[in-house]
């Protein structure tokens, strides 16, 4: 069988290698990335690198996923995040990978897996030439359990080659890779092929490159076992109860879900399963520009606390850090995308294992800049599936005339460049979900409210935590609701603890006609938006009826 060729390669060259060591100690691995010049260790303990430029983040256009007729029906080929590659030169890039690693000096194997339910957890081994990659591993991929022999994934384990600052030839790919605007070949991939469990990247430094396609295989190979996966973080009440808040950046997701009152499993991938909900990762990959201790107390302790290097191992990638070893994450001159990795045990109010059973309450946030969005809506489980496929927030843009006009943004549930199935899965599956388990749905704006960007002011975060509060304990299930005829969500005429006078947005704005046309005018975008993307997909009629201007 090719794919066992492929693996046996590897495990070949492994055992010919004379430096090849498998799963170090995590003090050696922070050792090494310190001895190999790999990362600089901080006046705080923890290790400090800087990638290449074009590795300050990911490289959507240079991800690929190969198309193979035992798959194709199942992807998605429409979206622009789903570029097929042809299983030739995916080939070419395994062997290249394995002849690279195979002439470094040192070579770290880690054996990891992701998913904290070992029924379903997947395992995934990762070889590299750096240190600094596998620490990355042993900060975001979970330790595997003694019991992962039960997985549904036991035999399936995922293979991934990773050599982040050797380059591609050109001139070998050219017409295989993508082009770029100078007419040369890009020197870098990363790519996947789901029939075969095979992963590599090649060329990108961006630790982010190793979580996030690890990420889109979770998301691709677990609807195939009829488990959900959902860009989400999730916490648990006292009572056990359960919240997943889905939301793009900006809107507060990972600020919403650090609740002291609540027990975090985790802030970015999770699985639904039959047994309820389980995180995807053992540590957190948090954005750290213009971080602020009393904002983010958790965050920054966990990157920012003193302990000795080989008892840290918290990575700050891309962030300013003066001669006397010190941040300043305040400093976006070489990218706004400087990135920590550390391990969830590095936060103080976290749920281990992290676990928990089915879902209670569910909150879609959104930054709405046009003012138009109420603070909190109740969605019947139809518009939340619509909300789910649309992913809505806004972004703001450059000025014209001295106004920042927002940009209405969609990205398919929230998280759409690692959603590589087709659309009606996951939101057939969420649907399913919500009626068998009776979770309720929010949608939260921690947007503006009373007008538009630069007229109308941000939604007060004590407000914002007041409604979720209300949302999660339960005391908006029996409020009196009336339903938008624009946007068909549900409004609540009362909420506990806030001023009723807010939650109609029409009444904050001085003039209600602005508002109608502004209204208007997102539920218009909204509308052709889901036509662009969703229009010759399998969606359900009752849930396309829900979306806002149809």
């Amino acid at each position: 069988m090719q794919e066992l060729g492929h693996v046996a390669r590897l495990d070949s060259m492994l055992r010919g290698h004379s430096n090849a060591v498998l799963n170090p100690p995590r003090r050696v691995m922070i050792q090494e990335a310190v001895d190999r010049r790999e990362a600089i260790p901080s006046a705080n303990g923890a290790l400090a690198t800087w990638t290449p430029p074009e590795s300050s983040g990911r490289s959507p256009m240079d991800t690929y996923m190969v198309r193979r007729p035992a798959s194709e029906a199942e992807i998605d080929w429409d979206s622009p995040n789903n570029i097929p590659m042809e299983p030739s030169t995916f080939d070419m890039l395994w062997d290249d990978a394995l002849s690279t690693l195979s002439r470094k000096s040192r070579l770290y194997v880690t054996d990891r897996v992701l998913g904290a339910d070992s029924t379903w957890c997947q395992p995934a081994r990762v070889v590299t030439d750096q240190a600094l990659t596998a620490l990355f591993t042993d900060n975001m991929f979970r330790p595997v359990p003694p019991d992962a022999d039960r997985s549904i994934f036991a035999q399936r384990g995922f293979t991934l080659l990773v050599v982040p600052y050797n380059k591609l030839d050109r001139d070998r790919y050219a017409g295989r890779l993508r082009k770029l605007p100078d007419g040369r070949t890009s020197d870098l991939a990363v790519a996947m092929d789901f029939d075969r469990n095979l992963g590599v990247v090649y060329g990108s430094a961006y630790a982010g490159s190793v979580k996030k396609l690890m990420f889109t295989v979770m998301n691709y190979v677990l609807p195939g076992e009829a488990l959900l996966p959902l860009h989400c973080s999730a916490n648990e009440g006292e009572n056990g109860d359960i919240a997943l808040l889905l939301g793009l950046s900006g809107t507060g997701k990972t600020s919403l879900s650090a609740d002291p009152r609540r027990a975090l499993l985790g802030d970015d991938e999770h699985g639904w399963s039959d047994n309820g909900i389980a995180n995807f990762e053992f540590g957190c990959y948090a954005k750290l520009i213009n971080l602020r201790p009393h904002k983010e107390p958790e965050i920054w302790n966990a990157v920012f606390h003193d302990a000795p290097l080989l008892e840290h191992g918290a990575i700050v990638e891309n962030c300013m850090m003066y001669p006397w070893g010190r941040f300043d994450v305040d400093d976006e001159r070489y990218t706004p995308n400087s990135r920590a990795s550390y391990p969830l045990s590095f936060l103080t109010n976290t749920k281990t294992p992290p676990v928990g059973g089915h879902p209670k309450t569910i909150l879609f946030l959104a930054a709405d800049a046009n003012g138009v969005l109420p603070p909190v809506a109740r969605l019947t489980p139809e518009q939340a599936m619509l909300w789910f496929l649309m992913g809505y927030t806004s972004k703001l843009a450059g000025t014209e005339t001295g106004i920042i006009n927002p940009v209405s943004t969609f990205s398919r549930f929230f998280g759409g460049p690692f959603m590589p199935r087709n659309p009606d899965v996951y939101a057939s599956m969420l649907g399913q979900r919500m009626r068998r388990h009776g979770s309720s749905v929010y949608l939260i704006n921690t947007g503006w409210s009373g007008g538009p960007f630069g007229v109308g002011e941000r939604m007060d975060i004590d407000v914002t935590r007041a409604l979720v509060h209300a949302a999660l304990s339960g005391h908006m299930d029996d409020l009196e609701y009336v339903q938008d005829a624009l946007f068909h969500f549900l409004l609540p005429s009362s909420c506990p603890g806030v001023e009723s006078a807010i939650l109609n947005p029409r009444n904050t704005w001085a003039d209600p006609t602005a508002f109608d046309q502004r209204a208007t005018k997102l539920a218009t975008e909204f509308s052709a938006a889901f036509d662009k993307t969703y229009g010759g997909k399998r969606i359900d009629p009752a849930v396309v009826s829900q979306c806002p201007g149809k």
